[in-house]
């Protein structure tokens, strides 16, 4: 009896160090990835001026490390490779099935990085939520939400944590990846008895001074473009049409403009084309939309009532 009692004694014993090794062994390695890691987000990504490309390779190295260290510790505490494949099947398997919606997040994670669906800094729409990104994790993007309750593209001050697993459940609208502009456009009403042609040259004038710009650059980047993608030339030019009403003549100026200033350039030229058009001493004018009264039915009104 005392040889058993021995023997269950040496036994914990040898388990217990045995138990104390593999963790010191485990904190050991971990420590040592993870300085590793420390030291090339530090240094690497020193010599890297795009700050989109230093930030995606800082978190695939933060990422390599983590998978790092829970290999680390199936190998350790599994004790042989053959239980660490085994292992690795089950616990993959119960993970999948467990966490089914995590598990998509991550796969959105790395499509996100792998097809460059977007990155930082770019202004995206996904899920009806439209901002632009602060920030990629492993399982959410991270954008400052744009609209809402605020008009036009300005910021309202909420930010919005979205699974990335919603990349492969519905369109992602890029604004920024490869054609950083947008179409916008502006309708004027002129008055039929205006100076059409002045109006036009007032317009064409206003356009060319604020968005030539615009133009020139958005049709370098719309080469890149049909070089990339079957996709055919497009009019980078402003354009400008007329529409007859039945109340005015609707001038449509189309044009291209830097995605973040759509707003700011559209109130340059509403305020450059109405001083224009108030200085023309009345050759232009804005319409809007009047109702005249040509005539009201006669009535007939009978005062003579009786008392009952």
């Amino acid at each position: 009896m005392d040889e058993l009692n021995k023997m269950i004694q040496d036994f914990n014993s040898w388990e217990s160090k045995d138990l104390i090794l593999k963790f010191s062994q485990f904190f050991l390695w971990a420590l040592l990835i993870l300085v590793i890691s420390w030291f090339i987000r530090r240094n690497i990504t020193k010599g890297i001026n795009d700050n989109s490309m230093r930030y995606r390779i800082k978190k695939l190295v933060r990422m390599a490390s983590y998978v790092l260290i829970f290999l680390l510790i199936l190998i350790i505490f599994t004790g042989s490779f053959q239980y660490f494949t085994v292992s690795i099947g089950l616990i993959s398997a119960a993970l999948a099935f467990a966490l089914q919606e995590v598990v998509l997040s991550i796969a959105g994670w790395f499509s996100i990085f792998s097809s460059n669906t977007y990155k930082p800094g770019d202004r995206i729409k996904i899920n009806n939520i439209t901002g632009d990104v602060i920030d990629i994790g492993i399982t959410k993007t991270t954008l400052m939400e744009i609209g809402d309750w605020v008009s036009s593209d300005n910021y309202n001050g909420r930010i919005v944590k979205i699974s990335n697993s919603f990349v492969f459940k519905g369109a992602v609208h890029n604004y920024s990846t490869d054609f950083p502009f947008v179409w916008d456009e502006i309708n004027l009403p002129i008055k039929y008895e205006s100076d059409i042609a002045l109006a036009n040259e007032i317009i064409v004038k206003t356009a060319n001074k604020y968005l030539s710009d615009y133009s020139n650059y958005a049709k370098d980047h719309w080469k890149t473009m049909v070089n990339k993608y079957l996709i055919e030339n497009a009019i980078t030019e402003c354009t400008l049409t007329l529409k007859l009403t039945d109340n005015w003549i609707e001038f449509n100026l189309r044009y291209v403009v830097d995605y973040k200033k759509r707003r700011i350039t559209k109130n340059k030229l509403f305020r450059e084309i109405l001083n224009e058009i108030n200085n023309t001493n009345n050759k232009v004018m804005l319409a809007s939309a009047t109702f005249e009264v040509v005539g009201l039915p006669d009535l007939k009104v009978d005062l003579n009532t009786k008392n009952p």
